[in-house]
């Protein structure tokens, strides 16, 4: 199969994908279904659900067409999954892939040093109490992972590439040793998306996004899905329905439209994030971008090796002044505009220091650290707005230029 046929392959099973005739009845997309009581006609019906409350329509919490519709179509996009369940934040999403995997207290997991600070509060704050311990790892850390392996360890949670700093991960050699010792590994994968990295040919065996973000693609859903592996959907679902995880039904469908424009979208946010990133790469005030697609950023090989693509999301390192400053760059640009979160079609500016939320390695620069998400405008346009940002900044600490 040449890569050409493959991408056009990818682009049908984005639009048909989760859009079954007896779903859909005839009109182009799922209908939204607004449910919490469905109702039986008979006792024969209402004891086959009970048998088998997967197999229909049963309660609104555990599913109607419309988020049948998306799990499925998610399920579709990873090469080797079994299933995908949907939840109301990548947050919940992540932490009921991390409960999945506890057997209780005394539990080890392995964490990810890089990983997204709301993980990181769950495993601290929540799983802590609970008597579960974490430890947090190197994300370069590769086949190291070996020694940090207990008997109790459950799971090794992999983010890649970080969301902050993006070290890109060794993925298929963490996950031979967690296997080789009966734990699950769990990625975000919400940076690359199914279309740029296929997770579980690289030995995932949960893959979580943050559909908030590039699916939904337009800043107005809040959601999260995990799609599963025949060996872990199980206890994945099983997490889910005891938790009382559910999304509902509007973001669901804001889901699976942004669905189908996702791989031209994402071709679009590439291409810029690359031509912003280049251009700062040159710029006199800056010292470093961080992007694993630029080669000679830490990681390349890993990326270029494992990944189809890359996204918009990067960050930059400048190389002086303090944050103090800051206001100069960040204050009146035109085009991004300062907020969390990423995907949408805006693009945004965060400035962003990790050094306090590290503590298996050490992360530390001298000047500001700024993340980018690259939307959908006119890449020309938004390196104007990054330079006259700069020429800004290079006034404010004129005065003190190594400072």
């Amino acid at each position: 199969m040449t890569e050409k046929t493959a991408a056009h392959r990818t682009a049908t099973r984005l639009i048909e994908a989760g859009r079954r005739p007896d779903w859909t009845h005839g009109v182009v997309n799922p209908p939204v279904y607004h449910a919490s009581t469905c109702v039986f006609s008979t006792l024969e019906a209402f004891d086959a659900a009970v048998r088998s409350p997967d197999s229909g329509l049963y309660y609104g919490r555990r599913g109607t067409p419309t988020t049948w519709a998306l799990e499925e179509a998610l399920t579709e996009l990873e090469p080797g999954a079994a299933g995908t369940k949907i939840f109301p934040s990548g947050v919940a999403a992540i932490n009921t892939a991390l409960l999945a995997t506890i057997q209780g207290s005394g539990d080890h997991l392995l964490m990810v040093d890089s990983v997204y600070e709301p993980t990181r509060t769950f495993c601290d704050k929540v799983l802590a109490p609970l008597g579960v311990e974490t430890t947090y790892y190197d994300p370069t850390i590769g086949s190291g992972i070996a020694d940090l392996i207990r008997p109790t360890t459950r799971a090794v949670f992999v983010e890649s590439p970080g969301s902050l700093t993006f070290e890109v991960q060794d993925i298929p050699a963490i996950a031979e040793i967690a296997h080789a010792h009966g734990a699950a590994v769990i990625l975000d994968n919400t940076w690359a998306t199914p279309l740029y990295l296929q997770a579980m040919t690289l030995g995932v065996d949960m893959s979580v996004q943050a559909l908030t973000k590039y699916i939904g693609g337009h800043s107005d859903l809040m959601m999260g899905s995990v799609t599963a592996n025949a060996q872990w959907l199980p206890a994945m679902k099983a997490a889910t329905y005891r938790m009382g995880q559910c999304a509902g039904p509007d973001d669901a469908m804001l889901a699976l439209r942004g669905l189908r424009t996702l791989q031209v979208r994402l071709e679009r946010h590439q291409a810029s994030g690359l031509k912003v990133a280049e251009w700062l790469a040159q710029h006199p005030l800056v010292e470093r971008v961080i992007h694993p697609a630029l080669p000679g950023c830490p990681g390349h090989d890993l990326w270029k090796r494992d990944f189809k693509g890359a996204t918009g999301l990067f960050s930059f390192v400048l190389n002086r002044g303090q944050r103090r400053e800051l206001p100069a760059l960040v204050d009146n640009m035109r085009f991004f505009k300062m907020g969390f979160s990423w995907g949408g079609y805006e693009s945004l500016i965060l400035p962003t220091n990790p050094t306090s939320i590290r503590t298996a390695t050490r992360w530390h620069t001298d000047h500001p650290m700024l993340r980018l998400h690259i939307g959908l405008e006119d890449p020309d346009d938004l390196i104007s707005d990054l330079a006259q940002a700069l020429e800004r900044y290079a006034a404010a600490t004129a005065e003190n230029p190594v400072a």
